[in-house]
């Protein structure tokens, strides 16, 4: 649900005809992108205290291996293709987005190494004790998103000159 919101509210902002009101539209995007990271933290971050705490702990799941495997091998290449799509277009929603699938795709192999470690070892807290880093990264990405940082100019520039910060374009932001 978290990963859809993000995704309806680049889905929404590209929905504009033209290319002003879509610029229009990326910093209220950006904010929609930086809130479902926030979210996907405090959902990971309760998540994973609650199966720390015992409350919450995960069960034995084959059908929940096989699906996160897939998830694992699906999203790299979608996260991929978004961030291109991204960087393309100049829309540092577009990537904000990529970097939530990538995020995602973290989470699925936290999960998928979490399920085995459980299933073969016992190891109820590997899991739950890496989603807390997830969820720490995804309030990082949430900041940046919402302070606006990725593709900070609709159009190509020279390439960042050394000892400076690129964006997520690529490109010398100062």
């Amino acid at each position: 649900m978290i990963e859809v919101s993000s995704a309806a509210a680049v889905a929404w902002q590209f929905s504009a005809r033209e290319h002003a009101a879509r610029q229009a539209r990326e910093r209220t995007t950006l904010r929609i992108i930086a809130v479902s990271f926030f979210a996907l933290a405090a959902y990971v971050g309760v998540d994973a205290v609650r199966a720390l705490a015992g409350t919450g702990e995960a069960g034995r799941s084959v059908p929940g291996i096989v699906l996160a495997a897939l998830s694992l091998a699906v999203m790299p290449f979608l996260s991929a293709a978004q961030r291109r799509a991204g960087r393309e277009l100049g829309s540092a929603s577009a990537v904000a987005d990529s970097r939530q699938t990538l995020l995602c795709t973290y989470l699925s192999a936290v999960l998928l190494v979490g399920l085995v470690l459980n299933a073969t070892l016992g190891w109820f807290w590997a899991d739950p004790l890496a989603a807390l880093v997830i969820a720490a990264i995804a309030v990082k990405e949430g900041r940046d998103a919402w302070r606006g940082k990725g593709c900070c100019a609709p159009t190509p520039v020279a390439p960042p000159s050394p000892g400076t910060e690129a964006d997520a374009c690529g490109r010398d932001c100062r």
